[in-house]
């Protein structure tokens, strides 16, 4: 991925929330755009930005670019706007 572009302010607000409450959670997202989604699972530790670019980072080391996101738990980020 190369300009990143911001996702929902509304969706950040979950991602907050959950890495407030320390709950597992799935996550749905893709590297490329026409590549097939991929599922991980974790705790979200960090929500931070690094570059001008927003990221998660789970409590086992994972990072993603949040506009790589498709859904967390079920929760799909194309619903908020």
């Amino acid at each position: 991925m190369s300009t990143y572009t911001p996702i929902s302010c509304s969706f950040y607000d979950e991602l907050e929330a959950l890495a407030t409450k320390h709950q597992p959670c799935t996550l749905v997202y893709r590297t490329e755009r026409d590549s097939p989604p991929i599922t991980y699972q974790g705790v979200i530790a960090d929500l931070f930005i690094k570059d001008k670019v927003e990221y998660l980072r789970l409590s086992d080391g994972f990072e993603l670019r949040l506009d790589a996101l498709l859904a967390v738990d079920n929760k799909e980020l194309r619903d908020y706007c």
